[in-house]
């Protein structure tokens, strides 16, 4: 992993589902910076869902979900491809294996969205120089897991990473759609 130096942080907080607050802390990225080279839209919710009504969670929280993984996405790529335009720079997605396979319950659904997003970001991006990723990891040991996941192979935060990296390492002449990461071992129907 690279060392960031203490004059390369500005932390900032701000609620991706929000369009002025996520736009007020890229406007300051730039500014504190000069300029914006990578975006990586990572924010995202999980949680369990049942259509059918057997179990899962209160249909009040699914929109805190969406808004996160879907409307977050969206609104920190509005906020930052103009930045990104005039650095030819490169906007990285978050999206997950359930956005991959069909999965039961609405987060596959908000995960299938990412996809699209950064397929629709990537045509509307032709011509300006910037790069579009959408990266898919499988379960991350977050530390935050459901008991289903608990027992599954897992991702090491740090290979998910090392997995942006290699997408931003790339020449500005090679646009990385797409990296699907599973840890070994997890099958490929989850």
């Amino acid at each position: 992993m690279r060392d960031l130096g203490d004059g390369d942080i500005l932390p900032l907080t701000a609620d991706v589902s929000n369009w002025s607050e996520i736009a007020d802390a890229t406007a300051a990225v730039e500014q504190h910076f000069g300029r914006i080279d990578g975006t990586i839209a990572n924010a995202g919710i999980a949680l369990p869902v049942s259509f059918f009504g057997d179990g899962g969670s209160d249909p009040e929280d699914w929109s805190q979900m969406v808004s996160t993984n879907v409307l977050g996405t969206a609104l920190t790529a509005r906020a930052a491809l103009p930045g990104l335009a005039r650095t030819q720079g490169h906007l990285v997605l978050l999206g997950s294996v359930a956005g991959r396979i069909m999965r039961p319950g609405l987060y596959s659904a908000t995960k299938w969205a990412v996809s699209a997003m950064a397929a629709s970001i990537r045509a509307e991006a032709v011509g300006t120089g910037v790069r579009v990723t959408v990266i898919h990891p499988g379960v991350i040991d977050s530390g935050d897991l459901r008991d289903d996941l608990r027992a599954r192979p897992k991702l090491e935060p740090d290979s998910v990473a090392g997995a942006v990296l290699f997408a931003l390492d790339q020449p500005a002449s090679v646009d990385v759609n797409e990296i699907v990461l599973r840890p070994a071992g997890q099958p490929a129907d989850c």
